[in-house]
């Protein structure tokens, strides 16, 4: 069967690998997947920034629906179709062994693709969890790709007076104002400090949600759009050495910090394939690109270079083809 592996920074390539078996302890599944799509969280290891060549077979992929082709469990039957979430991002097999607790059943009554975005919108309403009441106040969103696209939606439906969205990227702000932002900042031209403080009246924001990370992470930035004793979300994942940060600032503005990482399968992914499955949120503009397993190199290249206005970057299992004949 097929996998991946990133054999240089930039270079994914396509191997054959045996098949998968159960583990001996029970409760695993073996999952085919179908239909997933690329997140921010993967690039690092595209682009070598995380580990050294080679990189384990298998990364990076962890947003996926497909089927339970084999079980030693109780929570799933052999041919239930399911939203998985492999451990550490290594799920990019043909088939590979699972614990049935990563898993989710999947609702038939939205489109197969959007009910994938089930994964990343769930870690979304995690982040949201850990915030007080939404409605009536001011919230910052800091970087527009999916993510921050998800936050305008949500942040939307939860009640927020104002929903300022902010990049670099004119063509990413171009979709935020249908996804529910109510006001937009290029960044890359614009100073956005002063433009959130003439939109809140010198006020500033009570709550900004930095969804970049990495290492062009702007948690400084985000401590500039926050008003006094207010409330910062770091969600986008930070590299893994130190970051530059003016924490004396953060410190002396008296802010609550919150992080957020691992949702709750119990809840979270649930409730999100929820709000999708019963109209609540309506995450389908996200849905920009699409291509087979055997184009990975240049789906890669496509979302990593935010080329053609790329937001959600699906990729197509063998799998899925046959599941539809």
């Amino acid at each position: 069967m097929l996998a991946g592996q990133i054999t240089k920074p930039g270079q994914i390539e396509l191997l054959d690998i045996d098949e998968p078996t159960l583990p001996d302890e029970p409760g695993h599944i073996i999952f085919q997947p179908e239909l997933t799509c690329l997140c921010g969280s993967d690039l690092p290891f595209f682009d070598g920034q995380l580990t050294s060549e080679p990189h384990q077979v298998g990364h990076s992929l962890h947003e996926m629906i497909g089927t339970v082709v084999d079980t030693n469990g109780e929570r799933f039957r052999t041919g239930e179709r399911v939203l998985a979430v492999p451990i550490n991002q290594v799920g990019l097999f043909e088939r590979f062994p699972l614990s049935e607790l990563r898993a989710i059943p999947l609702d038939t009554r939205p489109e197969e693709e959007h009910a994938l975005m089930a994964q990343p919108f769930g870690t979304v309403l995690f982040a949201l969890r850990k915030l007080p009441s939404l409605i009536d106040l001011t919230v910052v969103v800091v970087g527009q790709g999916p993510i921050g696209q998800m936050f305008n939606a949500a942040l939307s439906n939860l009640g927020a007076r104002q929903i300022i969205g902010i990049d670099k990227l004119e063509s990413r702000l171009a979709l935020s104002k249908q996804m529910g932002a109510t006001a937009t900042i290029c960044n890359a031209t614009d100073d956005p400090a002063a433009i959130v403080a003439d939109l809140t009246d010198g006020q500033l924001a009570d709550v900004v949600i930095e969804a970049i990370g990495h290492e062009n992470q702007q948690l400084t930035l985000c401590g500039e759009l926050v008003k006094q004793a207010g409330r910062l979300l770091s969600f986008g994942v930070p590299p893994r050495e130190n970051i530059e940060v003016n924490w004396n600032m953060l410190f002396r503005k008296n802010l609550t910090i919150y992080t957020s990482v691992d949702p709750d399968f119990t809840r979270d992914f649930p409730l999100a394939m929820k709000w999708i499955s019963e109209g609540r949120i309506d995450l389908r503009p996200l849905l920009t690109h699409r291509f087979p397993l055997s184009e990975i190199q240049t789906a890669y290249e496509t979302f990593r270079d935010k080329k053609d206005g790329a937001q959600k970057v699906l990729v197509e299992f063998p799998a899925l083809n046959g599941q539809k004949k």
